[in-house]
């Protein structure tokens, strides 16, 4: 009975209900945006981009981790460890969302298009590399915006 207790109460913490309406808030957001200029050609492409695809505005990695970040600063204070630990991670995580990640997309996309050019040319054989998409800033500010008002809200609410 204790057991099942627990899993009902760490099913029911804000920061974590928080934190899935987030990330799926910005997929949604996401998957509209994408939808509506056209950008969607199939629904297992529409299905992904709902639960899963990555890149694009706005960035649910930062609307997640700002949600995180915001509904600990609440319930903890931004004095405690884990607000701490939380602004770290969130820290790490906008970092590599439009810092390393982009950089990584976009040096594979220049690989990519190197490659495929020697591979016409007969000189080797090529098989693409997967192009990771980071965020702009904008993707970034957008997603940290969008997790900062559902964090205030469920901390607020």
């Amino acid at each position: 009975m204790a057991f099942k207790n627990q899993i009902l109460a760490f099913f029911s913490q804000p920061a974590l209900l928080a934190c899935i309406f987030s990330w799926l808030s910005a997929q949604f957001l996401k998957t509209l945006i994408k939808l509506f200029s056209g950008k969607v050609h199939s629904l297992k492409e529409l299905i992904e981009l709902l639960f899963w695809r990555t890149g694009s505005m706005p960035s649910s990695h930062s609307a997640l981790v700002t949600t995180l970040c915001t509904t600990i600063g609440f319930h903890s204070g931004v004095d405690s460890d884990v607000f701490i630990l939380s602004l770290g991670f969130f820290l790490v995580t906008i970092r590599d969302a439009v810092g390393v990640r982009r950089a990584n997309g976009i040096q594979a996309s220049v690989l990519n298009k190197v490659g495929r050019l020697l591979a016409d040319k007969g000189i080797i054989e090529f098989k693409p590399i997967k192009e990771v998409q980071g965020h702009t800033p904008a993707e970034v500010l957008m997603g940290m915006l969008l997790g900062f008002i559902i964090g205030l809200a469920f901390s607020v609410l």
